[in-house]
């Protein structure tokens, strides 16, 4: 019995070491994580993630501007309020798996999809993927003549600029196949005294990860702002050029 009670507490010593050292593999794994002004100093949301939080609002909006008679759901509602709320066809008929599954755009007039990706194959390749479950999803519950399809032919860009001559970033998208729609960041070199579209002329570079940490939240709020004709975040002395000032 003595042995017995040694072996299962050397047991227990060993599987919580076990535990220790996997979580602390797993957090050095883990991508590295934004400091962003304004943002909690915990979190962990990786800077690819954060960009495209921000890059999913502003083309979601971008779609809605260039289409605002239609009835249009970003992702942040479910298959299910979609094919209910656009008056689709019969949202029960969504199996219980899919129904909480969020497309990144819906047009339920258009009656088109799109699925927002970063622009590299791998993500393209997500995408196409995602696009097709969850049109496969949708046209098994909407009525006759009401399918949906992949969207196309939406594409834009935008500009913000940080102070006069400062950073100037860019967000581009386009929309290679039906339903998927790629995404872009670049950054543009100060060059006090040109206009914007002087400098947007200039090459474009990768975004510089100390931009994305020095100005990445004001970007984000900036952008909102200017899609909803609100006040400018404190802090931003720049200028935002929607789709419409860039064509």
């Amino acid at each position: 019995m003595k042995n017995s009670g040694t072996r299962t507490r050397s047991t227990w010593r060993l599987a919580g070491f076990l535990l220790v050292l996997v979580a602390a593999l797993g957090a050095q794994a883990q991508p590295p994580s934004s400091k962003l002004p304004g943002r909690q100093p915990d979190s962990k949301e990786p800077w690819g993630a954060f960009l495209g939080k921000a890059a999913h609002e502003a083309i979601g909006s971008a779609y809605r501007v260039q289409n605002p008679s239609n009835v249009v759901f970003l992702n942040t509602v479910d298959l299910y309020r979609i094919v209910a709320r656009g008056k689709l066809g019969d949202p029960e008929r969504l199996p219980e798996l899919v129904r909480r599954l969020r497309p990144d755009i819906t047009d339920t007039d258009a009656l088109m999809l799109f699925e927002l990706k970063p622009d590299n194959e791998e993500s393209r390749e997500k995408g196409r993927a995602e696009a097709g479950r969850y049109l496969a999803a949708l046209n098994e519950a909407v009525e006759p003549g009401k399918k949906l399809t992949g969207g196309t032919g939406f594409e834009g860009s935008l500009f913000l600029e940080f102070e006069n001559g400062g950073a100037l970033w860019q967000l581009s998208w386009r929309t290679p196949e039906p339903g998927v729609t790629l995404y872009r960041w670049s950054y543009r070199r100060k060059k006090p005294g040109a206009s914007w579209k002087e400098r947007a002329a200039q090459k474009a570079e990768e975004l510089p990860r100390e931009e994305i940490e020095q100005r990445g939240e004001l970007a984000g709020q900036a952008i909102r702002a200017a899609h909803e004709g609100g006040e400018r975040p404190k802090g931003f002395q720049g200028q935002v050029y929607l789709p419409a000032d860039c064509r």
